[in-house]
């Protein structure tokens, strides 16, 4: 296993964390998933097995490019669709 973290854009709130937390906790393999909203990045604890590349694809999907990657218009509206529903997952709790 190893534990790597992730800096990604469009981050705002518990919200995100909650649907970045949910989403990345479903792949097979993914045993921990810490959100920081103060510093915009993901602490992914994921066995040697798993590519890198799906932990990316999945956040990039959700809407949180890497910080490095571009992050266009349709992303940042992604990003604030999945930081509805992880306020909306996170008040039916």
């Amino acid at each position: 296993m190893k534990t790597e973290t992730i800096y990604i854009a469009n981050l705002k709130c518990g919200g995100c964390a909650s649907t970045i937390t949910k989403e990345l906790s479903e792949i097979i393999g993914v045993s921990n998933v810490k959100v920081d909203t103060d510093t915009d990045s993901v602490d992914v604890t994921y066995p040697e097995s798993l590519e890198r590349s799906e932990i990316i694809h999945k956040l990039h999907h959700l809407g949180y490019p890497e910080a490095t990657e571009e992050n266009g218009l349709l992303l940042q509206l992604k990003s604030y669709t999945s930081c509805m529903l992880g306020r909306i997952n996170t008040l039916k709790n």
